[in-house]
């Protein structure tokens, strides 16, 4: 399946500036459509956190502040997708119309940003999200969440620094799931396009010593001709391991399963997903 329809939620911050750059990269390589959509929030969503003693006249006051904070993020993100419109020289339509060139639309609604996120992913063939940070705005990992888990749709997660390529160079880390199988799957046409693509496979008990070359022999029926990596863990966690691999081969795009355990579990004791979401610095195309 090709790659025509692309979102990324923009809220203004300059934390969003990668996902929104690595949204445009990948609609420039693929001709695709971009909507890039803005979720003012409602002032009313206060109301539930304040207590009984507030006066009216107070709820008042602080919905009239969050109304205008939720207003000139509106501005910033507004600001932001015309500055990057200009940038790519794209045209700004809701028609389905060029299919040989780039587009983008711009779409401002009003509700929460993780279910939006969930119902129009499922619409689109990629979702472009931002890495979460330790220091960043929470949202951005219910966001994503949202995104993998609950609309069925390849999530590509960019790094904190803008990409300065997307899908020149692409591995794949491949472990045999069923998570990694859909990954592989709907970034097809991002590993057929690539100049270079890797099999990285790293060497346990659940993974077979020919789980690589098993994938590269698929890949070749696509036209991909894969080199293939056994990736040795020694006393690296696998997620560090491959992080390392992809360093040292030059890769931009890392194609992989997400959460092939259970996401708790990840969370609580840690993953390869969790690890890559922590440190990755390069993009990430996850399908769970």
């Amino acid at each position: 399946m090709a790659i025509r329809k692309i979102l990324v939620l923009l809220d203004g911050s300059d934390a969003a500036k990668p996902a929104l750059d690595a949204a445009f990269m990948a609609g420039r390589n693929f001709c695709a459509h971009v909507d890039v959509v803005h979720v003012r929030s409602d002032p009313r969503d206060i109301l539930p956190l304040l207590s009984d003693d507030v006066s009216g006249l107070m709820v008042e006051d602080m919905i009239g502040l969050a109304d205008k904070e939720a207003g000139e993020r509106a501005i910033r993100a507004r600001r932001m997708f015309d500055e990057i419109c200009a940038r790519y020289a794209v045209a700004v339509t809701d028609e389905a119309a060029n299919r040989n060139a780039i587009s983008a639309s711009w779409i401002e609604m009003t509700g929460g940003e993780d279910e939006l996120s969930e119902r129009r992913g499922r619409l689109v063939d990629l979702i472009v999200a931002g890495r979460p940070t330790a220091d960043g705005d929470p949202s951005m990992t219910m966001n994503l969440h949202a995104a993998i888990f609950e609309s069925g749709r390849l999530v590509l997660v960019a790094p904190p620094k803008a990409p300065v390529a997307l899908g020149r160079k692409v591995a794949v880390s491949w472990n045999g799931s069923a998570q990694a199988a859909r990954a592989v799957a709907s970034a097809m046409p991002v590993i057929k396009a690539a100049e270079e693509v890797l099999i990285l496979s790293a060497e346990s008990e659940r993974t077979s010593s020919g789980a690589a070359s098993e994938l590269a022999g698929y890949l070749a029926w696509h036209g991909v001709a894969a080199l293939t990596k056994a990736v040795r863990l020694t006393a690296r966690p696998v997620g560090e391991a491959i992080l390392e691999e992809c360093a040292d081969a030059g890769i931009d795009v890392l194609v992989m399963g997400a959460y092939t355990h259970s996401r708790m579990r990840q969370l609580v004791l840690g993953g390869v997903t969790r690890h890559m979401l922590e440190n990755a610095e390069i993009s990430l195309l996850m399908a769970h």
